[in-house]
């Protein structure tokens, strides 16, 4: 997951695609893609399960 990570950080216009619902990571969950937007937005929750 940390190489989707740093490619999104690479590319923020595929970020806002994704937040428009407008792309998908193939291969990534609907949880753990949550999870990544919610990181780039700032609300990542330290306690989810996907970050522990």
């Amino acid at each position: 997951m940390i190489n989707v990570i740093q490619y999104l950080e690479q590319n923020p216009s595929l970020v806002a695609l994704l937040k428009e619902q407008k792309a998908a990571l193939i291969g990534v969950s609907s949880t753990e893609q949550k999870a990544i937007l919610e990181s780039f937005n700032g609300d990542m929750n330290a306690e989810s399960e996907i970050w522990n």
